[in-house]
């Protein structure tokens, strides 16, 4: 195999035809036959320690938290002990801040870091969080006066919302660093200056199989 192909022009079935009436067999580099993909082009993560990005670090635990929600209210359901509404009030007012707080870290991320900016998915993504954000608030806000009372029907419908936006947010998430590789890097790439950090401007090129 060269760095040439022959012109298309010139092909009959996969093979290069012989030149005849004007049909010429023009080689042209490999090169400029291939433009780079920008879809495998990721981007590193700005708002990292160590080289570990912080978003992916403190998302699990809203995650956890507000998808335990939903199983804590059908314990108290079906066991009918207060115990559970409380454990469900706590599992959604330490969700919805700790997800604050992570959703602070991505807008950040996003609005600063071009590569990931300009995917659709990510917004998708972020658009997702904030609903997810706002129905956990109001699950948790619903529930402050009685939690007991507050459970049914209201409170096991958000809560099945919030678990429902957990999902896709996670799904969309997972979408952006698995197939989007945002926040990753190669080990070869890493800047030698500071070692564990990537170099500030390099994206990542994703392997073809």
């Amino acid at each position: 195999m060269t760095g040439k192909q022959p012109d298309v022009a010139c092909m009959v079935r996969g093979r290069p035809r012989i030149a005849r009436r004007g049909c010429q067999t023009r080689m042209k580099p490999h090169d400029e036959q291939t433009s780079p993909d920008p879809q495998l082009e990721g981007a590193p993560s700005r708002m990292a320690v160590a080289g570990h990005p912080l978003h992916p670090m403190t998302v699990t635990f809203p995650i956890a938290f507000l998808l335990a929600a939903l199983p804590a209210d059908l314990a108290f359901l079906l066991l009918d002990d207060a115990f559970w509404a409380r454990v469900s009030l706590w599992l959604l007012g330490v969700g919805t801040f700790s997800g604050i707080a992570a959703g602070l870290i991505g807008t950040v991320e996003l609005l600063w870091v071009q590569g990931i900016r300009r995917r659709i998915t990510s917004w998708s993504h972020f658009v997702l969080a904030v609903m997810l954000l706002s129905v956990a608030f109001a699950n948790w806000m619903l529930r402050l006066p009685d939690p007991v009372v507050a459970i049914y029907p209201w409170g096991v419908y958000l809560s099945a919302l919030g678990a429902l936006l957990t999902a896709l947010a996670g799904w969309l998430g997972g979408k952006l660093v698995f197939h989007h590789q945002i926040g990753i890097w190669d080990e070869n790439e890493l800047d030698p200056k500071t070692p564990g950090q990537p170099p500030p401007t390099a994206p990542v090129r994703l392997r073809k199989h």
